[in-house]
Parts: structure tokens; C-alpha cells; sequence
């Protein structure tokens, strides 16, 4: 486990294995890479970030995950697999299933999306952004880019 400080001041636990969890996951976060870049999207509030969102009842975790990287980036992925989770130790904890994917198919960003936009960047190019989501310069963040190196997968 990979324990940190967020920018909230909250404690945040880290793990890359499928539980047991101390609190369900309910929310996702999509690692999707092609040719060499991460697809990152643009919310209006926060910066740009991984895509993600919350689970809807009825859903599976991977369910989520695809709907969510299509709804905020219009990009069908496939081969969604279990890489992370992490807890947020918030008044009410909430924690996070984290998934690496490969892409299926780009279809043209319209604009009607939940987010502004869309982005495929290097992880040279993602640290450098200023308007990155505070979620994204965290520890945990580095530590999950760090692991998808060490673990690399067939993109």
C-alpha cells in the first residue's frame, strides 16, 4: 500500500490488488494510452485529467469506466483491466477503481460531452500543463505512472 498526503490535506490509501475493500469503490478513473500518449480530458472546474466519474446502479465497475472515457472523450475502449484502487479519507471515505484499457476507436470530439475537450499527451507533457486537476499532481498519481511502466501491458 502507497500511503499520502492529498492537496486537501486528506490521508489517501493506494493499492494495486482487487481488495478486500474498506469502502466499495463507486467512482472510476480510466489509464488509457495510445501511441505513446495518455488520453486526458478537459473539466471545466478542475484542469485536465484522466477521465472518470461515478458508477450508475446497475452498473459494473468496468461497465463504468468504458461509459465514462466515452461520454467525456468519445473514445470506445476495450481490454478494461483492473490495475488500482484508492481511498479517500474524507468525513465519508470514498475510493476510487482505478483501470487501464487499449483503444478501440477515436470518434470525432463534437462538443456534447461532459467535458471540454480532449487530449493526448505524453507524461512529459502532462507534467508540465499548468491547469492540471489537483487530483493529478498528487503522489498517487505519479506512483500509478510509475506502476504502469513497471507493469507495462501491450497497448
Amino acid at each position: 500500500m502507497f500511503t499520502f498526503i492529498d492537496e486537501n490535506n486528506l490521508k489517501v490509501d493506494l493499492r494495486f490488488d482487487e481488495g478486500p475493500f474498506e469502502v466499495e469503490p463507486k467512482h472510476v478513473l480510466a489509464l488509457v494510452q495510445y501511441e505513446g500518449k495518455w488520453l486526458c480530458t478537459i473539466h471545466h472546474r478542475r484542469g485536465v485529467e484522466f477521465p472518470g466519474g461515478k458508477q450508475e446502479p446497475g452498473e459494473t465497475l468496468y461497465e463504468a469506466a468504458i461509459r465514462e472515457v466515452y461520454e467525456e472523450a468519445n473514445v470506445v475502449i476495450e481490454d478494461v483491466k483492473w490495475f488500482a484502487y484508492y481511498i479517500v479519507h474524507d468525513d465519508i471515505p470514498f475510493c476510487k477503481a482505478v483501470f487501464t484499457a487499449k483503444v478501440k476507436d477515436i470518434e470525432p470530439f463534437t462538443g456534447d460531452h461532459e467535458t471540454e475537450g480532449m487530449l493526448w499527451l505524453t507524461e512529459e507533457e502532462l507534467w508540465k500543463l499548468p491547469n492540471l486537476s489537483f487530483y493529478m499532481r498528487d503522489a498517487g498519481m505519479k506512483k500509478m505512472l510509475q506502476e504502469v511502466k513497471n507493469h507495462e501491458r501491450q497497448w
